[in-house]
């Protein structure tokens, strides 16, 4: 039985003042799917999934998330999304703001509390739920965005470089976990800079000034630019643009 298309963009083009960041991207996602989205700094990776979301308008092109056009706000509140900077209250505790946060997803009692429990869990943060944000750290406050982000166990789970400032050995944790939620029928596209977790992807899109270069399994890129690693597919992808 075929995996159920999540989220899909197409024919996508986007310019911010007249200068072009997006130009007929087209990419969509199925459940169990994890798609890795690389390229330089302002490729367009983040552009991508924000039009995606609805999040930025799109000039020419069309998105759909759960067979529906976006924007769509009813639909926004159904996708775990964690974005470059970390929106957390800082004169709060880490359970203050997960708890304000689950609320707002319709979170309570018991349910809420253990969502809590496991998820800081995860990002190895249990003892720290009582800590004010402001004494975290830059890792603990990604992490703890992450937290947030699985908190109430979407199915569309979107995640702009989540692992910038974490540790090595937490990094392998949290693509566990990943993989896991994929397992499970969870679709997730994650941006990365980070080549080794670009090869644990079911999926790589590669953009680089805004256009799609390639798109297809890690082992597929690497036949296509006659490349060994995903991080040789970058470069050389990078010189054929310049």
């Amino acid at each position: 039985m075929p995996n159920e298309i999540v989220a899909k963009i197409s024919h996508a083009y986007k310019s911010f003042d007249k200068r072009e960041v997006l130009k007929d991207i087209s990419i969509q996602i199925e459940t169990s799917m994890i798609l890795g989205l690389i390229g330089p700094s302002g490729a367009g990776k983040t552009t991508t999934i924000k039009c995606l979301m609805g999040m930025e308008k799109l000039d020419q092109g069309s998105t759909k998330v759960f067979d529906t056009f976006m924007p769509n706000r009813k639909i926004l509140q159904k996708i775990g999304y964690m974005g470059q900077s970390d929106a957390l209250y800082e004169n709060l505790t880490a359970k203050e703001n997960l708890t304000f946060f689950g609320t707002l997803m319709g979170l309570s009692g018991n349910k809420l509390n253990q969502a809590i429990k496991e998820n800081m869990k995860l990002v190895n943060l249990l003892d720290f739920t009582n800590q004010l944000v402001s004494t975290y750290s830059g890792g603990m406050k990604r992490r703890l965005s992450l937290c947030l982000t699985l908190l109430s166990n979407p199915d569309l789970i979107i995640l702009d470089e989540p692992t910038v400032g974490i540790d090595p050995r937490l990094r392998l944790d949290i693509w566990k976990q990943l993989r896991f939620l994929a397992n499970n029928k969870k679709a997730i596209i994650i941006t990365t800079h980070v080549m080794d977790e670009a090869e644990q992807c079911d999926q790589v899109g590669l953009i680089i000034n805004g256009k799609l270069l390639g798109l297809g399994t890690p082992q597929e890129l690497k036949y296509k630019f006659n490349a060994n690693t995903i991080e040789e597919v970058f470069l050389k992808a990078e010189v054929r643009t310049k």
